[in-house]
């Protein structure tokens, strides 16, 4: 398997907004069109971990509800001291009773540690769940995405959906580690809160709940104005983004045309639409806080004079204003929380729903339930009135039919965009056809599984693709199971061995994420020896000599020559004078097969061909 496991249409290049950080693609008030359906789903995922979370809840429970009793047995210390020190200076007691505040210390040390405890084993349970749903995510969708016909990445930014694994997973597995824990925390911290409260003055809760309001609608207002310059802020990183990736991709053109000023005056503006836009939303973010304590401080003002006027009434003890006051502040932390959280769930929700949406498209025909034995293949092919469009309403490939025979050389010719690419897509299933067969040694492909299918063909394309590893790693690619010695036969097959040991590690050079350490021409003769290891029954080559030097091309010519013996092959040619040997020659043209012959017969009858051929002959003598 040659390049068989590689998608047919190139990267398209610019990425979508999602590329501004683990959350970047979420930030901006992004919502959910479906939020309770999205929420059922993803709860759904959380389904066999549901004793985990159970426990989760009731610790988190517990280190809330602990934490929560701490400052009233501290506001009974502290009447305990001003009751003593107040003794003191009277003479009527004894003064503070030590032991009776060491026993209070203590308790509230255990109480704190158990709490801590709780938040720990919680939190610790939580990571394990939270990480093991975004490993399960990622997993699902990277085996989505090898089911999913081509079709779909026809009109689907790579990036779009490389955005999906990364960015909308991360938010998704970040919320559910940090923000459940801290739903049920900051819901239990309130009710208990509000209960300690009320059992220490009625009156002064509601003098405290009195600032909620208040601070909700500035919330609310902040958040209303600050939203729309999130979304435009995440639009304009979009650009940035894209841009920066385009002219880093582009580098060398954009110097060898002194595109850089162009350019720079571009990223300028992209850049200056970021900082106006992020300024504003990050400012308005920025006064949210400030503006909430300002009205907490008043709400602690006017507890602290009423509780001042019912202790000197003795209704209330001196501890119990100390212990409201710190309640005052545990209670509006929590809500502030709350609010916090059902923004970050709609982000959740809407990152959640972008996997779904992919997790939902629509896959490939499934295999048939009976497939055709493909072990003893001898590489028969037959098109038999095909019919194929990428899209419904425009037909690619009208009523083709060919029958190639064993061992057959077959050129496939004819001007750009006449369906020479498009046929062997079809001949692997990468697309199915709308109507009419495809025939392998006289049994249609829809009867073998893809994988046994794909499995009889080698592949070496125009743009050769090489992946980040060693020289070596890389032609075994062909056939993981091979062993070294077979790796550097083929290598000394396909013309590798003879320049490889001029690369420093020879085989054990590691290509970059560009493979640009090794020529054009390498690339070609690394795939080629690929396609040799795999040892494949059929052979596909695309315009495998296209982007290469004379001496090169005769290279790669000869190591094709000796791949293609014994094995049907099928050649993608734009070069007509490397096809001159084939044993038949499809010329096509609107998706027709327009003449058809060897190299000699279609010269004899001056055709379609004859003008090609005679037209590329000009041009190359004049060059």
């Amino acid at each position: 398997m040659s390049e068989k496991n590689k998608d047919m249409k190139p990267s398209q290049g610019r990425r979508g907004p999602g590329f501004g950080g683990p959350h970047g693609a979420m930030m901006g008030g992004a919502k959910a069109k479906d939020f309770k359906g999205t929420i059922k789903r993803l709860l759904n995922y959380l389904g066999e971990y549901k004793l985990r979370i159970i426990i989760v809840i009731i610790f988190a429970i517990g280190s809330a509800s602990f934490g929560i009793v701490g400052p009233k047995l501290l506001g009974k210390a502290t009447t305990k001291i001003f009751e003593g020190i107040l003794s003191k200076v009277t003479g009527t007691g004894t003064g503070i009773d030590f032991g009776y505040i060491g026993g209070i210390i203590l308790t509230l040390v255990g109480l704190y540690g158990i709490s801590a405890l709780l938040s720990y084993i919680q939190g610790f349970i939580m990571t394990g769940v939270a990480m093991k749903v975004s490993y399960n995510m990622r997993r699902d969708i990277s085996a989505k995405i090898n089911r999913i016909p081509l079709k779909y990445y026809d009109d689907t930014n790579h990036g779009e959906v490389l955005s999906r694994i990364t960015n909308d997973v991360d938010t998704v597995s970040t919320t559910l580690n940090q923000s459940m824990t801290q739903l049920i925390s900051s819901a239990t911290t309130v009710l208990g809160v509000l209960v300690m409260m009320l059992s220490i003055s009625g009156l002064m809760t509601l003098v405290a709940l009195a600032i909620i309001p208040i601070s909700m609608i500035l919330v609310m207002l902040i958040v209303k104005q600050s939203q729309k310059f999130f979304k435009e802020q995440q639009k304009q990183l979009g650009h940035v983004n894209g841009h920066i990736e385009e002219m880093f991709g582009g580098h060398t053109i954009i110097k060898a045309f002194n595109g850089e000023k162009k350019s720079i005056e571009q990223f300028e503006n992209y850049n200056d639409a970021l900082y106006k836009t992020a300024w504003k939303s990050q400012f308005l973010s920025s006064i949210m806080m400030p503006m909430i304590n300002i009205v907490g401080n008043m709400g602690y003002v006017a507890v602290c004079v009423l509780g001042g006027s019912l202790a000197a009434k003795q209704a209330i003890e001196v501890g119990d204003i100390q212990a409201f006051i710190q309640y005052v502040r545990s209670f509006t932390q929590p809500i502030s929380q709350l609010a916090n959280i059902s923004n970050i769930l709609q982000q959740t929700a809407a990152a959640a729903e972008r996997v779904f949406e992919f997790l939902d498209v629509n896959e490939e025909l499934v295999d048939t339930e009976n497939p055709v034995n493909a072990s003893n293949i001898d590489g028969v092919v037959e098109f038999r009135n095909v019919h194929f469009g990428y899209n419904e309403n425009q037909t690619v490939i009208n009523d083709f039919s060919v029958k190639i025979e064993k061992g057959q050389k077959v050129a496939i010719v004819g001007p750009t965009g006449a369906g020479k690419t498009t046929m062997v897509k079809l001949l692997m299933r990468f697309y199915d056809i709308q109507s009419g067969k495809i025939l392998l040694d006289g049994k249609e492909i829809r009867d073998f599984k893809r994988y046994d299918l794909r499995d009889q063909f080698g592949m070496v394309l125009q743009d050769a693709w090489l992946y980040n590893g060693t020289i070596m790693e890389n032609i075994r690619y062909g056939n993981l199971d091979a062993t070294d010695e077979e790796v550097i036969a083929a290598a000394k097959a396909a013309h590798v061995d003879s320049f490889v040991h001029m690369l420093p590690g020879g085989y054990n050079m590691i290509l970059n994420e560009e493979a640009s350490n090794v020529s054009q021409g390498q690339k070609q003769l690394i795939t080629i020896a690929r396609a040799f290891l795999s040892d494949p029954k059929l052979l596909i080559l695309d315009e495998a000599t296209s982007s290469v030097d004379t001496r090169t091309e005769v290279q790669i010519q000869q190591a094709m020559n000796l791949l293609m013996e014994n094995r049907t092959s099928f050649i993608i040619a734009h070069r007509l004078s490397t096809i001159r040997d084939a044993d038949m020659i499809l010329v096509m043209n609107h998706g027709d097969i327009v003449e058809q012959g060897t190299h000699t017969e279609l010269l004899a009858r001056k055709g379609f061909y004859a003008d090609l051929y005679n037209s590329q002959f000009e041009t190359e003598a004049a060059s």
